[in-house]
């Protein structure tokens, strides 16, 4: 099983897409679409200060009926953010993702960002050790 370190050395990026406290919901929501990305960090600096992502958007701005250009992220952020070191294992990542019901999970060395892990990450990671698993055993059976 591999690491939270070798997911994100796979990864075609190293860039860390985040936004600050003071920017506004409709900002966050704008490089959401650009980077075609389901969350964003709220970094205050080398800080991490929260995660905003479309489902906090749905609930805090979408269903109160809040402006998009006049809410702060920082006001809807998730501030309780719950994170992983780079030598976590996948299994113990996908667990700790189902047992608070996240899909993003920020990968923290002490205290630096080192980079983000989503879901669908750590689903293909599974499912390409289970191909390869598969194929080693057909050829194993073809001998």
């Amino acid at each position: 099983m591999h690491t939270l370190q070798q997911i994100l050395n796979q990864k075609d990026t190293d860039e860390i897409w985040s936004v600050v406290p003071t920017s506004t919901v409709f900002e966050a929501i704008q490089e959401m679409a650009d980077k075609r990305a389901g969350a964003l960090l709220v970094m205050d600096g080398d800080r991490l200060e929260g995660i905003i992502s479309e489902r906090d958007y749905a609930r805090e701005v979408i269903l109160k009926g809040r402006s998009t250009k006049k809410t702060l992220v920082g006001e809807i952020m998730s501030k309780e953010v719950v994170t992983a070191a780079p030598t976590s294992s996948v299994q113990s990542s996908l667990e700790l993702m189902t047992q608070h019901r996240i899909r993003h999970l920020p990968v923290v060395n002490d205290t630096e960002v080192v980079g983000v892990i989503s879901i669908g990450d750590l689903v293909k990671d599974v499912i390409s050790i289970q191909q390869s698993t598969i194929e080693q055993l057909e050829n194993y059976i073809r001998m």
